[in-house]
């Protein structure tokens, strides 16, 4: 067990590199991991919901109760600028259907599972972006299907009661199940959770070797178009996260969790509702395959920033001390 955590911690701390690996290897040698199938994503992103479900505990929704204003502010947030930024940068870098798509996906989906990490590692207000994090996901089978048919019902065909079930078996369904197992088991889930970043990891890359593999030919033709897009929703979306919380006049702490909150996201759910029901337009699943790979690297980076703020904050604190 001892051999696992110490994999799984490694797994866990250089994620980004091992992602990006392997988008590398899809990307440019597609048959060597062509035994990956699409038909797959469902049950890998079903996988890593159930293990968020596991470290889930009912203090983790105290925040809720205790501090509705910053979690309702959070989840606003989460569900308004992520959305109208996809719906504005489809128009201004005039994307075809089929990636604007993808795009709108990304954006109406609820928060990242790694966001939390990113959060800690940036010494933001963990409590709340866990709770943003739960609480996004939890509204995501109304608000998913419901934002997606707002922003792309005019284009293609959205089917929201067939959405919102797809979001309920692969999101709500696992998170709730894992946290049913989380209460009633605990002793031996906080052993499991220890290797959950192994876990975790291998099935995020899965599914993005199924998805870049199938596609490596047409990310070839238009991937600078699709890394550009990506990477400007991304940014805008930390950007505007924080500045808006600062505008309400939040704490730096909870700038920092909601600017991670809204600016990462359940990019393997976007996915998923791409190769279920939008199978007609291939490249719409790739948005959220090179989303999964970016956020990753951007959240490190943003991390180690506000690390550095932090540090030159304590820095002056001890300089007026002395």
């Amino acid at each position: 067990m001892k051999t696992l955590e110490k994999v799984s911690n490694f797994v866990g701390k250089y994620m980004a590199l091992i992602v990006i690996a392997m988008a590398a290897l899809s990307l440019f040698a597609p048959g060597s991991v062509s035994w990956i199938k699409t038909s797959w994503v469902n049950t890998l992103l079903g996988v890593v919901m159930f293990g968020m479900g596991l470290t889930l505990k009912p203090h983790d929704f105290a925040v809720v109760f205790q501090r509705p204003k910053d979690v309702v502010i959070g989840a606003v947030l989460q569900y308004t600028i992520m959305p109208l930024l996809a719906f504005a940068l489809c128009h201004l870098f005039r994307l075809p259907t089929e990636l604007a798509v993808g795009v709108i996906l990304v954006g109406t989906c609820p928060g990242g599972t790694s966001s939390n990490v990113m959060t800690y590692l940036s010494h933001g207000d963990v409590a709340l972006s866990v709770s943003m994090t739960a609480v996004s996901t939890l509204l995501s089978p109304l608000l998913t299907p419901a934002l997606t048919l707002l922003y792309a019902g005019r284009t293609v065909d959205v089917n929201f009661l067939s959405m919102m079930w797809s979001v309920v078996k692969v999101v709500l369904l696992p998170i709730v199940l894992g946290f049913i197992v989380n209460h009633f088991f605990s002793k031996q889930t906080e052993k499991a959770v220890k290797a959950l970043p192994l876990v975790s990891t291998t099935a995020i890359v899965l599914i993005i070797a199924a998805v870049v593999s199938v596609n490596s030919a047409r990310i070839m033709t238009s991937g600078l178009l699709i890394l550009a897009v990506v990477i400007c929703h991304n940014v805008f979306g930390y950007l505007l996260g924080y500045g808006a919380a600062k505008l309400l006049k939040l704490d730096t702490t909870k700038c920092r969790a909601i600017s991670i909150e809204v600016g990462m996201q359940n990019s393997g759910l976007a996915t998923s509702l791409a190769t279920t029901h939008f199978a007609e337009y291939p490249l719409a699943a790739i948005p959220g395959a090179v989303f999964s790979v970016w956020h990753n690297i951007s959240g490190a980076l943003l991390a180690a920033f506000f690390n550095r703020q932090s540090a030159k904050a304590n820095a002056k604190k001890e300089t007026a001390n002395a």
